[in-house]
């Protein structure tokens, strides 16, 4: 049975599948407004509300006027647009299609979920330097201390206690955390496959190999899973017989972009090991 026989519906579910399990930067993200992405360059309004102010209550006096919230509009734009065609030749499929067409598409997954969470790890650009935690030379007997600083630095910033919070690693720098022996093993074995090593300090512990390294530092992610919006969309999968082989073929057009949301919420922990 050739491959553009399957219904294309079926091949979306199961990259689709196969995305949420290689995601590491993106399942941290707040996802809610993907639906809203149609094609490449549309943008999509994310508004930031600020604080509730809070005031005496007197009983039988008149309540203030309602506030006003503080809010900022800041998009999305889904201005990166990857695609994929491969080809399976119709004797190297002999008879399993499907589980050619799996494999495939997970390989596919793996490959654009690496693209999305290397976009947003590069988003370290955009936090000012005031939301920088260094460290040059660290090492195991050093690490507990830098990430208790990024944790005074993320309550200084008023992020709350009790706020789910994450601390993206690179397997470097994860070493470094495990030597330290600071993590307790998850037996979530789902969770250990998206990248979640354990916890401490109030922050659960992804590792990711597309955090950004720039001379040697690791530009890692301590953050709010509200921080970074991200939204994407699977434009479109297509299966189809090339005209000059045996073989049977299938593309697809992945759009997504992200964009820091709150900003407080994000800290860029640049860290070193020492030499």
């Amino acid at each position: 049975m050739a491959i553009t026989n399957f219904i294309t519906t079926v091949w979306s579910e199961s990259l689709l599948d196969s995305l949420e399990k290689e995601y590491v930067a993106v399942r941290n993200c707040n996802r809610e407004f993907e639906g809203e992405i149609k094609a490449a360059g549309d943008s999509v309004k994310v508004c930031a509300v600020g604080p509730v102010n809070l005031f005496p209550y007197v009983k039988n006096d008149d309540l203030q006027d309602p506030q006003v919230l503080d809010d900022k509009a800041v998009r999305i734009n889904a201005n990166v647009a990857r695609a994929f065609n491969f080809q399976i030749d119709d004797i190297d499929k002999a008879q399993s299609v499907p589980s050619i067409m799996r494999s495939a598409m997970r390989q596919a997954a793996s490959a654009l979920a690496n693209s999305a969470d290397s976009y947003v790890f590069g988003l370290y650009e955009n936090v000012l330097n005031t939301n920088y935690i260094n460290n040059d030379a660290v090492t195991a007997d050093n690490i507990i201390d830098t990430i208790i600083a990024v944790r005074e630095k993320m309550l200084t910033n008023n992020v709350n206690s009790n706020t789910e919070t994450v601390l993206e690693v690179s397997p470097a720098i994860a070493s470094l955390i495990l030597k330290a022996q600071i993590t307790k093993l998850s037996n979530n074995a789902d969770a250990i496959y998206n990248g979640y090593i354990g916890s401490f300090i109030g922050f659960d512990i992804y590792v990711s190999n597309n955090i950004v390294c720039s001379d040697g530092n690791y530009k890692c992610f301590a953050r709010t899973k509200r921080a970074i919006a991200f939204a994407k969309k699977i434009k479109s999968i297509v299966a189809y017989r090339p005209e000059n082989r045996f073989a049977d073929a299938v593309k697809g057009l992945y759009l997504y972009g992200a964009t820091i949301v709150y900003p407080e919420e994000l800290i860029v922990v640049n860290l070193k090991p020492a030499a």
